[in-house]
């Protein structure tokens, strides 16, 4: 039975990914921050066939005691304080996290692996935040690198620091460099979430209206269940690389609102949605759009939910919880 440790598993990816390497047969273990973590018992309902461990990203030795309580074939990094937004507020923690976090996890595995390095599969989770002021369209792995936020630039340093170790020492250390991607259980503060939410609550009468910021960027977003499929089949492959995962699609702000607010029946909805200055970024991201032709070549990766059912699915969980009371 292989075993796989998961930082980040508490996060809408690490919840995914730990159900798929269950259903693989994987011994799966997870990194949680704190014994009180609020989503600890989230993690346990989900997958309680994960074992947790207690660490954190911006302290080596806990790292280093998770890799011994585990000793993992795989090490997948996911954790990060992954929400835009909040790197301009503490711009700081986000970079202890967020970047040097990547390092401490990169060395954990090397001095744990000892003398074979590349007997522990490493996956880091880089972001599409990184093309940022984006350099050409569609966005690949040889696009320049333009992060336009603090959290892009911390990713920009873990992903060159996993190459580096790649490179410096023969670690199987692969980068997924993801675009955007939803489901369910993407966290409120995040736009399609705050979106899909408010809908759900307008659509039973709990809600009047929902403030957003830029409604003119545009993304490729697709399921974060599909996408934790290409990490796992990135770890499979002879040799470490870097892959971009994303549809090869791009659309709006608007486009989300006109397709969840269709959902409910509603067609014009510019009375329901409001705009403030506050959710502006400092420095936005206008067009992120990927191109996964090697990880469809290499990995034989596709996505299999198209938008339209992303933002359905996302609405009618929304829904069901509204009227549940969650």
């Amino acid at each position: 039975m292989p075993s796989a440790l998961i930082t980040g598993i508490t996060g809408q990816d690490g919840l995914y990914l730990a159900e798929l390497l269950l259903e693989k047969g994987y011994d799966v273990h997870g990194l949680i921050r704190g014994q009180n973590n609020p989503r600890r018992e989230l993690v346990q309902k989900v997958v309680p066939d994960v074992t947790l461990h207690n660490g954190d990203l911006t302290d080596l030795s806990s790292l280093m005691r998770a890799m011994r309580d585990s000793e993992p074939d795989e090490v997948y990094n996911l954790g990060a304080i992954s929400f835009v937004a909040y790197s301009w507020e503490n711009a700081f923690v986000t970079s202890d996290v967020t970047g040097m976090g990547v390092l401490n996890m990169l060395e954990a595995v090397r001095l744990h692996a000892g003398d074979d390095p590349g007997s522990i599969r490493f996956y880091q989770a880089s972001s599409s935040e990184m093309f940022g002021k984006v350099q050409e369209v569609p966005q690949s792995e040889s696009t320049l690198l333009w992060p336009r936020s603090p959290y892009g630039v911390s990713k920009v340093y873990g992903h060159y620091m996993t190459i580096n170790y790649r490179e410096s020492y023969g670690m199987h250390a692969s980068s997924g460099i993801l675009f955007n991607h939803e489901s369910p259980r993407r966290g409120p503060e995040f736009v399609t979430r705050k979106i899909s939410q408010a809908v759900a609550r307008i659509s039973l009468g709990l809600q009047d209206d929902i403030t957003l910021g830029n409604l003119d960027a545009r993304r490729d977003w697709g399921y974060a269940g599909d996408y934790v499929e290409a990490m796992w089949r990135m770890l499979q492959q002879d040799s470490a690389d870097d892959y971009v995962i994303a549809t090869g699609e791009t659309w709006s702000i608007r486009d989300y609102l006109d397709l969840a607010f269709q959902h409910i029946g509603i067609d014009d909805w510019a009375h329901l949605v409001k705009q403030d200055p506050r959710f502006m970024r400092p420095a936005e991201v206008e067009l992120l759009i990927g191109d996964a032709t090697k990880a469809k070549e290499k990995l034989g990766w596709t996505p299999t939910v198209s938008f339209a059912e992303l933002v359905a699915m996302m609405v009618d969980s929304d829904i069901a919880a509204a009227k549940a009371g969650w």
